[in-house]
């Protein structure tokens, strides 16, 4: 099965990623038979919100990102006649944070066609962490929190409240990887009935109108080996009536196809 769409991929401006061109994505996108995709680059965490990451790298500058957007619109334009190519970004939800979600949003949501809304920071005792940096910073927030069944919660609980959340016109119309929180549930095993949490985020995100990422990076993780979210979720989902758009989370080229053999494209929204 040829998937028609990518809507999750990154780009030379993420930090944490790799120096392959914009333009190298889109030839291996072309390649792969894709006849839409979007760049959804990490957006600049919010003012006042100091990067939680070892490395510091969970995202782009805001001079990076006038750079990335103006490179996005250059890539469009060059290959207008071969391939859809939208201007995204993956904004992260951080509870506490929405006033300056939604400015940024105001501000630069007239540049964007197709963004997602991620979790990827949670709030312990103590202090703020990135969950899927390491398996040590993981660990890490499972002892700050009081438990990996603590931690899943509280995850859970931010992805509905960042599909309820008011972030205004422009606010990102997918969830991101909704199941990142199981990046390393190999090495450190999920709690029991961690499904229902998951199960009990899809009428929040059904009544919200948004979309989900069916993600298939995990699928590429040492520590996970499933996509985000893994299959009995992704059928979930579909069956509640959420459409499902396929992302990568490319990285780099090589990771345009991303568990793209795992996917089930009977679920997916509009495979063009």
């Amino acid at each position: 099965m040829i998937l028609l769409r990518n809507g999750h991929i990154h780009s030379p401006f993420c930090p944490h990623g790799s120096d392959d061109s914009l333009e190298a994505y889109v030839e291996s996108a072309l390649q792969s038979g894709y006849t839409k995709l979007t760049f959804t680059e990490h957006a600049p965490l919010p003012e006042g919100f100091s990067d939680p990451a070892p490395d510091k790298d969970s995202a782009m500058t805001m001079r990076d990102l006038e750079r990335y957007l103006k490179a996005v619109e250059i890539v469009k334009e060059k290959y207008k006649r071969d391939i859809v190519i939208l201007t995204g970004l993956e904004i992260d939800f951080i509870k506490g944070y929405e006033e300056q979600t939604r400015n940024f949003l105001n501000n630069y949501g007239p540049h964007l066609e197709d963004s997602i809304l991620s979790v990827h920071f949670l709030q312990g005792e103590t202090a703020w962490h990135c969950i899927d940096f390491s398996p040590a910073a993981f660990e890490e927030a499972t002892k700050d929190v009081g438990g990996t069944r603590n931690l899943y919660e509280k995850y859970f609980r931010q992805i509905a409240l960042s599909a309820r959340a008011d972030l205004g016109e422009y606010k990102p119309g997918r969830i991101g990887h909704m199941s990142l929180i199981r990046k390393f549930h190999q090495l450190y095993p999920s709690p029991e009935n961690w499904e229902s949490m998951a199960s009990d985020t899809l009428p929040v995100i059904k009544s919200s109108g948004m979309f989900l990422d069916y993600n298939g990076a995990g699928c590429t993780k040492e520590f996970c080996k499933e996509t985000y979210p893994p299959i009995s979720i992704a059928r979930e989902a579909y069956e509640t009536g959420i459409p499902l758009v396929y992302g990568s989370d490319a990285h780099t080229v090589s990771g345009l196809n991303a568990g793209s053999e795992l996917i089930d494209g009977n679920l997916l929204h509009s495979n063009d």
